[in-house]
Formats: structure tokens, sequence, C-alpha cells
């Protein structure tokens, strides 16, 4: 190991007293929400056998990574905000950097299959079933999970090599790599350059998948002449285009860069945007905005 420093202080939200206990209730309760809602989805897609489809099986995959993705940072971010536990040592830190860049990398890769498996449902509706059977499915997600956690792992291995002789204060609530990499006093010249390479990789690749497909989406939608046809074909992919906007959006600013941003502040504020507020999102946007999911949920509710 590079480092002399065996720990450091997450920051956090500077402020009062009173607006930290104000943050971390919003936290602790948007934290809750994500959970309810992307696990509501898992379990009402498992209970409604109309919904065993290769869509809905990405949906969950994507519902629990957003569980995971929150829990991850959430509730250390809460006794950060309450002052209980700033310190995070730098095996965790290390460990919190790589399990949430992986996971944001499999995100990427996921809704870029997602976007593959609608491109496939309105070009090709008749031959869809065969295409996009249950194993190509399960290889495409086994594919994005492998994929998002082996890309991040050399990343994650040159950090944990960069000296860190202080000061040790993160100025932020979780291990990020800007702040690592601000923080560090040797040449980050090569994390930099390799972070460039990842993201270029990782969202760049997996937003031109998604682009590309959506062009033929759109293509084959302007040549159906009926207006349900044109209804039908927006509700199956208009809460992945939206969920794809609000998550590449974010993400772009964060990581596609050659160098690491100088105002850190900023940083922190896109990834509460990115980690609190996208991963609640994604299941209400999904409900609203899919027929076949609100369907699913109406019969629950009525048996109820």
């Amino acid at each position: 190991n590079g480092t002399n420093v065996e720990d450091f202080i997450l920051l956090g939200f500077p402020g009062t007293w009173h607006f930290r206990i104000s943050l971390a209730v919003v936290f602790a309760l948007t934290y809750s929400l994500t959970v309810t809602g992307n696990a509501s989805i898992i379990v009402l897609v498992w209970m409604n056998s109309n919904l065993h489809t290769p869509m809905y099986f990405f949906l969950c995959n994507l519902s629990f990574l957003e569980i995971w993705y929150t829990t991850g940072i959430v509730p250390k971010a809460i006794r950060v905000m309450l002052e209980t536990s700033q310190t995070i040592s730098f095996s965790v830190c290390i460990l919190q950097l790589f399990f949430l860049l992986s996971l944001g990398s499999t995100e990427c890769f996921l809704l870029s299959v997602m976007a593959y498996d609608r491109y496939l449902a309105i070009c090709y509706p008749l031959r869809y079933n065969s295409l996009m059977n249950s194993v190509l499915s399960a290889q495409l997600a086994l594919s994005s999970w492998l994929g998002g956690f082996l890309v991040i792992s050399l990343l994650a291995f040159l950090t944990s090599r960069l000296t860190f002789c202080g000061p040790h204060v993160i100025n932020h609530f979780l291990c990020d790599i800007d702040a690592c990499l601000a923080l560090s006093c040797s040449d980050t010249w090569h994390v930099e350059l390799a972070t460039f390479l990842v993201s270029i990789i990782v969202v760049v690749a997996s937003c031109v998948v998604t682009l590309v497909s959506y062009m033929y989406i759109i293509s084959s939608i302007l040549r159906i002449q009926s207006a349900h046809g044109w209804r039908k074909a927006f509700s199956t992919c208009s809460a992945h285009l939206s969920v794809v906007t609000i998550w590449y959006g974010s993400t772009m600013f964060l990581y596609v860069k050659l160098s690491a941003q100088k105002s850190l502040d900023l940083n922190k504020l896109v990834n509460t945007f990115d980690t609190f507020i996208t991963p609640l999102l994604n299941p209400f946007i999904y409900t609203l905005r899919n027929k076949e999911v609100k369907q699913a949920l109406g019969r629950v509710l009525q048996k109820k």
C-alpha cells in the first residue's frame, strides 16, 4: 500500500446543526422511498406472470442495482451528516469507491441493453420472441454485471496505489474519485487518464449504443400509420428514455473529463442528485409511464 494516511474524514455538507439534521432526515426519507419503490417493482414483476418478459427482467435488474447503489452510500452519508461517523478507513474508502463505480458502470451497460431490447421489440415485433429469448436476456444481464465490475477493477487498484500524505479531509459525503485525487500527494496523471479511458468505454460507448438504438426506434415509429400504434410504441420506451436522459446527463458531467474538476462542491451537488434523486425516480417513472406495470399494480391493489 502506498499510503501514509490510515483513514479519511468525510466533510459532508457544511452548515448549522439544524441544517445537517434536516438534510439527514431528507436523506433517510429518500432512501426509504427508493428501497421501497425499487423492491416493489421486483415483487410486482415476480407476482405477475404476464410481466415475465425480457423487458421487465432487465427492469428488475435495474431496480436491484439501485437498491444496492443507494445502500452503499446513504447510511454512511446520514452518519456523516449527524457527525456520528465521519471517519472512514483507507481500505473501506477504496472499497466504497470500487463498489459505487462498478454499480454505476453496470447501470450504464444495463440501460444500453434495455435500449437494444426496445429496438428489437419495436423494429422486429414479429421476431422479437425468437431474437430476445430468455437465454440471451440472461446473458446480456450477466455481461452487464460482470463488465461493470471488471472495468472498474483496474481503476480502483491504481487509486489504491496513490500516496496520501495529508490532509485527510475529503470534501464529500462519500469516497469520490475526484476528491481522492485532490488529496493525493503523488502524481495522479495516470489515474486521471485511466478514469477518462474507463469513462469513454463505459459511459460514451453505452450511450452511443443507446442513441443508435433510439435512432432506429424513432425511424421505425415514424413509419407507423395509426395513432394507436404511435402511442403503443412510445409507451414502451418513454420511461426508459426518461431514465437514460437523467442518468447520462449527470454521469457524463462527473466522469467524462481529462482531469479532476476544480469545483468539488459542484461535483458533490451533482453526486447528490445522482445518488438520491435518480434511484428514487426510476421506479415511479416506470410505474407512471408503463401501462402494463400500472395495470399489474391495480390488480394487486384490488386483491388487497
